[in-house]
């Protein structure tokens, strides 16, 4: 039996014309793209039409668009940056008890400088409200940070009307949010939200490890560079850029931005019939607001989740203990929402790309009836 991968909010399976770009720009186009000669110049070329194409899925303008190694980068350079631009201003930072590590412990790190920073806590489903932001916000606050889509939980936050009160409240406020789960997951336009700074990341899209991107909003004329050298990326993050990943990276964002109202329509239809199936299931609890349409968390409780991971892998079937990123480690996600011990150690997490089909989500729901017959046992 092939195998039934249902673990794609960790990463995707890059899709054909990711693979073909990038085998192009490793046989092909793999001059440098600062060198000076034809050769070169053609890599430049190259490079500009990829930001090009990362820029119009985010619904940006190219010069806004600089390419990283993943979305913990430009998570870690937006935080970063936008304190060193306004540090001097004020102490005060807002960020969410949900976010991925590469945004909370970048905050623990700040916070180990002196700086203040307030978590919103999210409600039972996973969801922060613009309430919270709104007690949360101070005149000395500088920088608010808050995820797109929950990782473990596919809730989905409001972004644009977060922004909004931010703008309302505190006036020197830069807005980051971590759009990695809902970049080419959920329609949204960079230049409507009105952010400062968003992160986006390739392996989640279908296209290869290893590239990713920050949007600097139009507000930051200037902004403090990542990487000191050779002057590229405009000078914010120096070095010779990863052309076969970053070629991969626009190539999954041309094709992705095609297909993303159909992908989207049908990812939600095989969530929800999981989710009409799964409900039905003695012993087992679904957890979180699921707005994304590829994320699913539930939770069979009295059974721990590794123990989980290993039934379903004997069917084939791959899942995710919560986060990929943080393994061993009990879900800081699930424990923020204030559900039991029990709850949170038997939780997995489903999710779904535009490949996952109905005959492999009827595989999860009868693997996850094999799991609960081993509970019994």
């Amino acid at each position: 039996m092939d195998l039934i991968y249902l673990d794609n909010a960790s990463t995707t399976r890059p899709r054909a014309e990711a693979v073909e770009a990038m085998n192009r720009a490793l046989t092909q186009a793999w001059g440098n793209p600062s060198s000076l000669h034809e050769f070169g110049l053609d890599a430049a070329r190259e490079l500009r039409v990829a930001r090009s194409q990362v820029a119009a899925a985010l619904g940006a303008e190219s010069r806004q668009v600089y390419f990283t190694s993943g979305g913990t980068e430009a998570d870690n350079w937006a935080i970063f940056g936008a304190v060193k631009r306004l540090g001097r201003q004020g102490k005060h930072i807002v960020t969410t008890a949900v976010e991925h590590h590469a945004v909370l412990n970048c905050m623990k790190e700040l916070e180990r400088l002196g700086y203040e920073v307030t978590y919103l806590a999210p409600d039972r489903l996973g969801r922060v409200s613009e309430e919270a932001l709104d007690a949360a916000l101070r005149p000395d606050t500088i920088l608010v940070s808050v995820m797109m889509v929950n990782n473990e939980t596919g809730a989905e936050m409001p972004i644009e009307a977060m922004v909004r009160l931010t703008r309302r409240k505190s006036k020197l406020a830069l807005f980051h949010t971590d759009a990695v789960q809902g970049f080419l997951k959920i329609p949204f336009q960079a230049k409507k939200l009105g952010v400062d700074l968003i992160s986006v990341s390739s392996h989640k899209v279908h296209g290869p490890k290893g590239a990713g991107a920050l949007y600097i909003g139009p507000r930051l004329k200037s902004f403090p560079p990542l990487i000191y050298g050779g002057g590229q990326e405009g000078g914010f993050r120096s070095g010779t850029e990863a052309m076969p990943a970053i070629a991969g990276f626009s190539a999954a964002c041309q094709a992705g931005l095609g297909t993303l109202a159909a992908d989207a329509a049908r990812e939600r239809e095989l969530l929800e019939y999981g989710i009409s199936q799964l409900c039905k299931l003695e012993g087992v609890e679904l957890l979180g607001a699921h707005d994304a349409p590829g994320i699913l968390c539930l939770s069979i409780p009295g059974v721990p989740v590794q123990n989980t991971i290993n039934l379903l892998q004997e069917r084939k079937i791959y899942v995710s203990a919560g986060s990929a990123c943080a393994k061993g480690h009990r879900s800081h996600v699930l424990s923020a929402m204030g559900l039991p011990p029990e709850t949170v150690d038997g939780a997995f997490r489903v999710s779904l790309s535009r490949e996952t089909t109905r005959a492999e989500m009827e595989a999860l729901v009868e693997g996850v009836k094999g799991v609960l017959a081993w509970k019994k046992r």
